[in-house]
């Protein structure tokens, strides 16, 4: 469902995600943006690591769901936006590594729900990539207001 997306489009979700203010407490930032497909990179930093030393899983959930939702954002109208229902994750392997990248798609968009997908890589210092989680779930659309 990747296609080209317009820059007012994207310019909303940009908007959008410099408000997420934990996004912004993580070091995350939007790597690409089509329409059906949003990925966020965030580094593993000191603070988001569990006590082996690899990035906790809550920093791979946090990264893979903003990135779903993004995706699902992305093919909707532009203005509106998700809620995410429910959402399940497989941990495939530690996040070991100087970043991870979410890479969030749309499944299927309908008019009540949009089911989503996220596969969660970590990258280390030299470019190797691991993938490490893989997410589905669903969205509510929500329309503006």
């Amino acid at each position: 469902m990747t296609t080209e997306l317009d820059e007012s489009h994207k310019s909303l979700i940009r908007d959008s995600f410099a408000s997420q203010t934990m996004m912004e407490t993580i070091g995350a930032r939007i790597s690409t943006i089509q329409k059906g497909e949003v990925q966020i990179a965030a580094p593993i930093l000191p603070g988001t690591k569990q006590q082996n030393g690899y990035g906790h899983a809550a920093l791979t959930f946090a990264l893979g769901d903003t990135a779903a939702g993004y995706a699902a954002i992305s093919a909707l109208d532009p203005g509106w936006n998700v809620l995410t229902a429910e959402i399940k994750i497989n941990l495939l392997a530690p996040a070991k590594g100087a970043e991870l990248r979410a890479t969030g798609h749309v499944i299927k968009s309908g008019r009540r729900i949009v089911v989503v997908g996220s596969d969660i890589h970590a990258i280390d210092d030299k470019g190797r990539e691991t993938l490490i989680a893989v997410m589905q779930g669903t969205m509510i659309p929500i329309a503006p207001e």
